[in-house]
């Protein structure tokens, strides 16, 4: 029963994007809860919609006090557990992350990203030093051109492996129909085609995506990593 924790301390990384668009996924085959812990609850809103799926809840109620005891909770109702956490690097952030199986750290392909994502890895770091484990997780770029890699993008990216920071090989890319997500309060098989372009490259981007977190999953548990 995995538990994959979102960490960016730097707003618009795309981190809630990530987040919905993997339980959503995840929610087409298997029961998942998503711990909404932003500040402004953003998941909890767009699950007030319609069609939001059978499979997937949201707990909107984890602060510091509380946060491990919700994921337990959520782990015992549901086989994946997934956290959006808020976007500072507050105590909540290392607690969430003591529980996970799998750290998820969204970036775009700039300078300051990088940087900011820099600080959500110290804490990975730093709670591995805490528990005296590893903790598996993946940088995730997000908001990439489908069909234009810039040079900066590729330098930081270079620069991410050249000194040893697990990469995510799919990029989540910039698709109005990610946005649509919210706009619509509507999962990605719901949105309407007129309203939205390009819906099928978004849901074959969201399952490539989708696709490399489980077997990341997978080849933790294969190696004894994940706890």
């Amino acid at each position: 029963m995995p538990t994959i924790v979102f960490v960016s301390p730097k707003g618009g990384a795309g981190k809630t994007t990530s987040a919905l668009v993997l339980a959503e996924q995840i929610a087409r085959s298997a029961p998942v809860t998503v711990i909404d812990a932003d500040p402004n609850h953003p998941i909890q809103t767009w699950a007030a919609g319609p069609n939001t799926p059978a499979n997937l809840s949201v707990v909107a109620h984890a602060d510091e006090e509380n946060v491990i005891d919700v994921i337990e909770e959520a782990a015992a109702r549901t086989p994946f557990v997934l956290v959006d956490l808020e976007g500072t690097a507050a105590k909540i952030v290392l607690l969430a992350v003591s529980q996970a199986d799998l750290v998820i750290v969204p970036t775009q392909g700039s300078q300051l990203d990088a940087a900011q994502a820099s600080r959500a890895l110290r804490v990975i770091r730093q709670q591995e030093k805490m528990s005296r484990r590893a903790v598996p997780y993946g940088v995730l770029i997000t908001r990439t051109n489908p069909t234009i890699r810039t040079r900066t993008a590729t330098h930081l990216m270079n620069a991410f492996r050249e000194a040893g920071i697990a990469m995510l090989d799919t990029e989540l890319h910039e698709r109005e129909a990610f946005k649509a997500l919210f706009a619509f309060n509507q999962p990605l098989s719901h949105l309407d085609p007129k309203d939205v372009s390009n819906i099928d490259k978004a849901v074959a981007n969201a399952e490539e995506y989708a696709a490399e977190v489980i077997n990341l999953l997978r080849a933790s548990q294969q190696n004894g990593v994940a706890a």
